[in-house]
């Protein structure tokens, strides 16, 4: 009678294996998409740091990201307001698309 009891544990554990990775899956998507907002508006008030330093925004928006995020990152600069979109990496490249942030800088008017 024993040894049916010992084998339930771990089908049970079994069981919530799957819910257990999907949370932690879940949570890490989160906090990933909450480090890509940051990135974001730190590139793009660097871009706009650029602009009044007469330098390439687009590249100084990029050089202010780590290495992990200069694949995920799409950068524009029209005028004095610079425009940076950071994907955060997660394991679904769709949830990666929907979790992406947009940040904008402007560098002020013209002098």
């Amino acid at each position: 009678m024993m040894g049916r009891q010992d084998g339930q544990a771990t089908v049970e554990l079994l069981a919530w294996f799957p819910l257990v990775v999907a949370v932690v899956l879940a949570v890490g998507s989160l906090l990933a998409a909450g480090a890509a907002r940051e990135l974001a508006g730190h590139a793009a008030q660097a871009g706009a740091v650029a602009v009044l330093q007469g330098d390439d925004p687009a590249q100084a928006a990029r050089d202010a990201l780590p290495g992990w995020s200069r694949k995920r990152v799409e950068v524009r600069a029209r005028g004095r307001v610079v425009r940076v979109r950071v994907a955060p990496p997660v394991p679904v490249r769709l949830l990666a698309d929907a979790l992406a942030t947009t940040a904008t800088a402007d560098a002020g008017p013209a002098p």
